[in-house]
């Protein structure tokens, strides 16, 4: 018996001991992890995924370069850092959270809407920029000018995306309205055909998307309230939870590209008419 309770107590000294050192090696691990910020500094370089999505990131079809908002941003911000970009990964916007969670890239490079959603799941910049997103009608269309309340009836049909910022807007400002909804993947061109084609009666859509679709297809959809956005959106990199030392060194320096006017230059290379793209507002007063 005193056997038994001997043989007992070694083996709960031995588990306790085992857990202990599991335990040991996990925080050691936990304390190795080496940041995103150490792991920039120390390569040099810095990982972007982007999506492809004007005028944050775009893609030549032919070279396969990269330009865009976001993309001259990063690139201006890491040589004033002394650092080098690798573009790493092409992504969908369904998928880009995954790499950042995974290791795979250290930053989206291309400028994302900030919301509450992403919120949760990752950590912003400072905006690089903010985003006017406008009601859309068929052209002629005037039922709604300056009487948006009158799209809130199941008689109206709204054009969206499947968890989409267009399908956000539509629940909760118009939730009376009849959706028509199309897959995640869908282009966001696609809502303003079928506003166009007669299949909804309005969509939303930011200025720069909106405007290369006028531009190709005149006379078939326009803002009902030019002077009047529906949402502005903050326009913003993204990065991994708690890599809060590699947020603040780029910060720092987009603040400087933004007060320096070195951000105005770029946006002026990529906005194809007045007011598509919000700047930011200097965060300071003169006093003259």
């Amino acid at each position: 018996m005193k056997k038994d309770i001997y043989l007992s107590f070694i083996l709960l000294l031995s588990i306790a001991f085992l857990s202990s050192c599991t335990s040991s090696v996990g925080s050691t691990q936990n304390t190795n992890r080496q940041s995103t910020y150490d792991r920039v500094i120390n390569s040099g370089k810095i990982r972007c995924g982007y999506v492809i999505y004007p005028p944050g990131c775009i893609k030549d079809p032919n070279t396969g370069k990269l330009s865009g908002i976001g993309v001259e941003s990063i690139e201006l911000i890491s040589n004033k850092l002394g650092l080098k970009v690798e573009w790493t990964e092409e992504l969908g916007w369904g998928t880009m959270l995954e790499g950042l969670e995974t290791g795979r890239y250290d930053m989206i490079a291309t400028p994302v809407w900030t919301n509450a959603n992403r919120a949760k799941k990752i950590v912003f910049s400072n905006p690089l920029f903010y985003s006017p997103v406008f009601v859309f009608a068929r052209k002629g269309d005037d039922r709604f000018k300056n009487h948006w309340e009158k799209i809130n009836t199941p008689k109206v049909t709204i054009s969206t995306v499947d968890g989409g910022t267009v399908e956000v807007i539509a629940q909760a400002d118009f939730p009376l309205a009849t959706k028509i909804s199309m897959p995640e993947m869908t282009d966001i061109a696609h809502q303003l055909l079928n506003v166009a084609t007669g299949k909804a009666d309005i969509t939303f859509a930011e200025s720069t998307i909106a405007n290369g679709y006028m531009r190709s297809n005149p006379g078939t959809v326009e803002s009902i309230n030019p002077e009047k956005p529906i949402r502005v959106f903050a326009s913003s990199w993204m990065f991994s939870r708690g890599e809060y030392e590699f947020k603040a060194m780029l910060d720092t320096v987009l603040d400087e590209i933004i007060n320096s006017g070195s951000m105005d230059k770029i946006i002026d290379k990529y906005e194809k008419a007045p007011h598509e793209i919000y700047r930011l507002a200097r965060p300071y007063r003169l006093n003259i």
